[in-house]
C-alpha cells in the first residue's frame, strides 16, 4: 500500500497531509497513506503506554486504600468494583459520543477526566475521605474505558488485512504500563512521604502525570481524526466493510458476526478474570509468600500483553475465527491445568497460558467486530461491546468469590473452563460456515 494515492472529498479534514498548496479545490491528493495510519497507531500506542502505567499503579494500591480509609477488610473489593463500574458507564458514553466529537476529542476528553479523577483520588487519600476517593475512581474508570476504545480507532484506519496487527500494536502498549506501573508505586509513595503526605497517595500521581501527557499527545498528534480516515477508507474501498449505511444498535447486535465477536471478547474477559482474581487468595491459603504471588501475576501479565504483535499477525493471516478458536482452547487448557495446581511453577504456567489465550481471543474478537460495522456504526457498537465486557468483568469477580467459597479453587477453575465453550462453539460455527469479510486487493 506504500505510496498509495487517495482522493479526499473533504480536504479540510486532512490539512496536514496534502501535497501541494491548498487552493480551495474540492479534491486534493494525499500521498503515502500508510504514513497516516502508522502515525495514528504510534500515537495510540504511546498514549496506551502512558495511561496504562497510571492505571496499573493505582490498581496496585486501590484495595489497600479502601481498607485504610474505611478501617474494614471487607471494603477491599469495593474500590475495584467502583472502578469497573466507571469503566462500564464510560464505555457506553464514549461509544455514543465519539461519532459526533470524533475519536481524537473523545480520547483526549477521557484522559482529561482521568487526570481529574487521579487528582481527586490523591486528595481523598490525603484528606482521608472514602466517598471522595470512590468518586475519583469512577472518573479514572471512565478514562480507562476511553483509552481501551483506542484499539478500535487504530483498526478503522487500516484495511481488514491489517486490522489485527493494528489492534495488537495498541494493546501492546499495556505491556509498558504493566512493567513500569508497579515499579513506580514504591518511589512515588516515598516521594509523597517526603512531601509530608500519606504514602498511599503517591501512586495516584503516576496516573495524574501519565494521563496528562497522554491527553496532550492525543490532542496534538491524533490528526487526522481516525473517524474521518475510516470513513474515507470505507468510501474508497466499499468492499472493506460488511455493508454501507447505519443500522440501529438493536439491529446490529442481532447479526451473527457481531454476536460471535462480542461473545468472544466478553467471555474471554470473564474466563480470564475468574481465576486471576482468586489465585492470590488460593496461594495465600497454601502459604505461598508474596514474592511467589508476584511471580505468578507477572507471568499472567506477560501472557496478556507481551505477545500482542504475534496474535495480531495470526489474526490477519489465519483469520479471526481460527485465532478465537486457538485462544479459547488455550484458556480451557490453562483452567484445567490450574484446577489441581498448588505449586508455584504449575500456577505460573497456568496463569501465563490464561493471559495468552485471553490475548488471542481479545485481539481476534475485536478485529472481527470492526469487520462487521460500517463507519457510522462503529463507535456506538464498540462502546456497547466494552460496556458488556466491563460489566461482565465486575460480575465475574463477585461470582468467582462465591464459587471459590462454595467449592474451592478447583471447582472455580473448572467453571471458567466450561464458560470457554461458548466462544469456542460459536467460533467453530463461524469458521465452518466460511463467514469472512472480503479483503480488498492490495495495491
Amino acid at each position: 500500500m506504500a505510496q498509495e494515492r487517495i482522493i479526499i472529498d473533504i480536504p479540510h479534514r486532512f490539512p496536514y497531509f496534502f501535497a501541494g498548496n491548498f487552493s480551495g479545490k474540492k479534491e486534493k491528493t494525499v500521498k503515502d497513506y500508510t504514513r497516516i495510519a502508522r502515525k495514528i497507531t504510534i500515537v495510540l500506542f504511546l498514549s496506551q503506554s502512558l495511561s496504562s502505567a497510571g492505571f496499573i499503579a493505582a490498581f496496585t494500591v486501590n484495595a489497600l486504600v479502601g481498607v485504610d480509609l474505611s478501617g474494614q477488610k471487607a471494603m477491599a473489593g469495593v474500590p475495584g468494583a467502583v472502578y469497573v463500574l466507571g469503566q462500564a458507564c464510560g464505555a457506553l458514553i464514549w461509544g455514543f459520543s465519539m461519532e459526533r466529537i470524533g475519536r481524537r476529542g473523545g480520547l483526549a476528553l477521557g484522559q482529561v477526566l482521568g487526570v481529574i479523577g487521579s487528582a481527586i483520588a490523591m486528595s481523598a487519600v490525603v484528606g482521608r475521605s472514602l466517598p471522595l476517593f470512590l468518586m475519583g475512581l469512577v472518573l479514572v474508570g471512565m478514562a480507562r474505558s476511553a483509552v481501551d476504545l483506542g484499539r478500535f480507532a487504530a483498526a478503522e484506519v487500516h484495511l481488514p488485512s491489517e486490522r489485527g496487527r493494528a489492534i495488537s500494536h495498541v494493546v501492546l502498549g499495556s505491556t509498558v504500563g504493566a512493567i513500569f506501573g508497579p515499579l513506580l508505586v514504591g518511589p512515588t509513595g516515598t516521594l509523597a512521604q517526603w512531601a509530608g503526605f500519606a504514602e498511599l497517595a503517591g501512586p495516584y500521581s503516576v496516573g495524574l502525570a501519565g494521563l496528562f501527557v497522554a491527553a496532550i499527545l492525543i490532542f496534538a498528534g491524533l490528526r487526522p481524526d481516525p473517524r474521518d480516515v475510516g470513513r474515507e477508507i470505507a468510501r474508497l474501498y466499499p468492499e472493506s466493510v460488511s455493508r454501507q449505511g447505519t443500522r440501529s444498535l438493536s439491529d446490529i447486535v442481532r447479526q451473527p458476526g457481531v454476536i460471535v465477536a462480542m461473545v468472544s471478547v466478553v467471555f474471554a474477559q470473564m474466563v480470564m478474570v475468574v481465576p486471576m482474581s482468586i489465585t492470590s487468595v488460593h496461594m495465600k491459603a497454601l502459604h505461598h509468600p508474596l514474592s511467589a504471588l508476584s511471580l505468578v501475576i507477572s507471568a499472567h501479565t506477560l501472557g496478556m500483553y507481551a505477545f500482542s504483535i504475534l496474535s495480531g499477525r495470526m489474526t490477519d493471516r489465519w483469520g479471526r475465527g481460527q485465532v478465537i478458536i486457538l485462544g479459547t482452547v488455550v484458556m480451557i487448557v490453562s483452567c484445567l491445568m490450574a484446577a489441581p495446581s498448588t505449586g508455584l511453577v504449575a500456577l505460573m504456567v497456568a496463569l501465563f497460558l490464561l493471559g495468552l489465550g485471553w490475548n488471542f481471543a481479545y485481539v481476534a474478537g475485536s478485529a472481527l467486530l470492526a469487520d462487521q460495522l460500517s463507519p457510522g456504526e462503529r463507535a456506538k457498537t464498540q462502546g456497547f461491546n466494552d460496556m458488556l465486557l466491563n460489566l461482565t468483568s465486575a460480575a465475574s469477580q463477585v461470582v468467582s468469590g462465591v464459587v471459590y467459597a462454595a467449592g474451592g479453587y478447583g471447582v472455580m477453575a473448572l467453571a471458567a473452563a466450561a464458560a470457554s465453550l461458548a466462544p469456542l462453539i460459536l467460533a467453530i460455527w463461524w469458521q465452518a460456515a466460511g463467514r469472512q469479510i472480503t479483503t480488498p486487493p492490495q495495491p
